[in-house]
């Protein structure tokens, strides 16, 4: 019997209700006010669009480094029956460690049976699996340049929000991926979009920088992994951080209430090899109309 939504989200909100449980001093877990909410109104009333995506960070302790490690948690609205997306990081892990560390617990959580609850499993093996590389980060940066080179990946987000207009918040992302080394573009306007690329710690930091504390009608529609022997920067899309501008119709009296032509939008996501993204961000699938 195929399984249903509805009864994936019943499973998500079951799980965060045992880890605040298991974690209840404050800021052990940092959760949205709003996320689970959304989910309990969806499951009352499953007509309506469904809910922004289950985020959340448990700071886990690993005692004999006296270090706390952040495993931020990210679930498809099909986990458990599709993995979660989850990314540990510290302050006292060098990107080095922190990008072997993550790829072990990518490999074990994909190991386990499909339909189990894995964020809970994720926090035990990265208190239990996260000291050698603590340890291993304190070397100097002459072994350091010894060791084998791993593979890298680009990240690649597709963000989503009902509108993006205020200059400030503008200014907020385009400052955010300056300073991260990102990629991409920031579609203004009704609907707003943004796409950020680069190294995965640092699309992880803009997501979380940007949405807190307060934006609330966004969500990371699309994630894309590409691995590489190679720099990250062979891969990009883009070729810096763009202003998108689209000519705009339709006003209802209200300032600022325009809608972005997305049809040169879909032109714009083509000549980026990136067309397969429309319907992923607006449900429909995406059609050039003749000329």
């Amino acid at each position: 019997m195929a399984v249903t939504v509805q009864e994936c989200l019943e499973l998500q909100l079951l799980e965060v209700e045992m880890l605040l449980s298991m974690f209840p001093k404050k800021g052990e877990i940092s959760l949205d006010e709003d996320a689970v909410p959304s989910v309990q109104r969806y499951l009352r009333n499953a007509d309506g669009a469904l809910p922004p995506r289950l985020e959340y960070s448990i700071a886990i302790d690993v005692e004999e480094a006296k270090v706390k490690v952040d495993l931020q948690v990210l679930l498809p609205h099909m986990y458990p029956h599709v993995a979660p997306q989850l990314f540990a990081r510290s302050n006292a892990l060098h990107r080095q460690q922190q990008l072997q560390l993550n790829t072990r617990l990518a490999s074990h959580i994909s190991s386990l049976d499909s339909g189990e609850l894995r964020v809970y499993e994720a926090v035990q093996w990265v208190k239990e699996n996260s000291l050698p590389y603590l340890e291993n980060s304190k070397i100097s940066s002459e072994s350091a340049s010894k060791e084998v080179v791993v593979k890298e990946t680009l990240h690649r987000m597709w963000i989503y929000s009902h509108h993006i207009y205020r200059q400030e918040l503008r200014k907020k992302i385009f400052d955010c991926a300056k300073k991260l080394n990102l990629t991409g573009f920031c579609l203004t306007g009704k609907p707003g979009v943004i796409c950020v690329e680069g190294l995965r710690e640092n699309c992880e930091e803009f997501w979380h920088t940007i949405r807190y504390p307060n934006w609330k009608h966004i969500s990371c529609k699309h994630v894309e992994n590409v691995e590489t022997e190679g720099s990250v920067d062979n891969l990009r899309l883009f070729r810096a951080f763009e202003d998108l501008q689209l000519q705009a119709h339709g006003d209802y009296g209200l300032r600022n209430d325009y809608h972005m032509d997305l049809g040169q939008f879909l032109e714009f996501l083509k000549q980026h090899q990136s067309g397969h993204i429309f319907q992923i961000l607006f449900g429909v699938e995406g059609k050039l109309s003749d000329k």
